[in-house]
């Protein structure tokens, strides 16, 4: 189980990492494996619009049990089952890059972490959620 204490202990890092690189203002999202908010923050300046984005990235990384990497690849062969997919999930699904899976030692999912703001297609927002997951003791999972 994901704890808040882990939850916004991977924020904290993940918006650290982001003023590291001097990124646009970020708003990050943890959820549980079931795809409950368990924490969510952004730093000031970040629209109301990014906490959404960070928290589809994460909801289909966690519905399709696949970093939003992978689900961007995939969006782009088959776009019109992506486009039924979010249909279907009431547009929670986002496929788009920056949301990361959350994996304990044993390698279970516990949950995901997304981001959004940070510019560049999502890869920075990606790199901050991992970077954050590392630092909480916990594996980040961001492969295709």
């Amino acid at each position: 189980m994901l704890t808040l204490r882990q939850a916004n202990t991977i924020i904290e890092n993940a918006l650290s990492k982001a003023l590291d690189l001097k990124l646009l203002p970020l708003a990050v999202v943890v959820l549980d494996s079931a795809g409950n908010i368990i924490s969510g923050q952004r730093q000031d300046g970040a629209t109301m619009f990014q906490f959404d984005v960070a928290a589809g990235k994460a909801w289909g990384a966690i519905a399709m049990r696949a970093s939003s990497r992978s689900l961007a690849n995939r969006a782009q062969d088959n776009p019109n089952f992506f486009h039924s997919l979010t249909t279907a999930a009431d547009g929670k699904l986002i496929p788009q890059t920056g949301a990361v899976l959350i994996r304990n030692a044993d390698g279970e999912i516990l949950g995901a972490t997304g981001a959004s703001g940070g510019g560049h297609g999502g890869d920075e927002d990606e790199a901050c959620c991992a970077f954050g997951v590392e630092e909480a003791g916990l594996q980040a999972d961001a492969s295709e």
